[in-house]
């Protein structure tokens, strides 16, 4: 995941407004980093970094008009409208979020 969320960084440096989704991938990656390098990190971090990605997701959720922009996400690798671009955007954010939930949990689980 570490990688993965790099080289999702990396993917938007080239995006319209590259500074907000690079520091969002960059925490991310970072906190990945720190689990598989020291093995654990304190809670704030993957908690913070995953609240900010599923307020963010949620806000972008609510911009998707309908559910079938979803199912349009994978067709082709250009931006084929707004609308789906929006979904993609939502579902990076969602993993995040995700990701940064599994490694509280663990946190949690293996708290000392």
């Amino acid at each position: 995941m570490t990688a993965l969320l790099a080289y999702a960084a990396a993917l938007n440096l080239n995006d319209p407004d590259p500074v907000r989704w690079v520091a969002l991938y960059g925490a991310a990656s970072a906190v990945s980093l720190a689990i598989a390098v020291i093995g654990a990190v304190p809670i704030v971090a993957p908690a913070a970094v995953g609240a900010v990605a599923l307020a963010w997701a949620l806000m972008w959720a609510s911009r998707v008009p309908n559910l079938d922009a979803y199912t349009h996400m994978f067709d082709s690798w250009e931006m084929k409208s707004e609308t789906v671009e929006e979904a993609r955007e939502t579902c990076g954010l969602l993993i995040v979020a995700a990701w940064m939930l599994a490694i509280a949990l663990r946190a949690i689980v293996f708290a000392e």
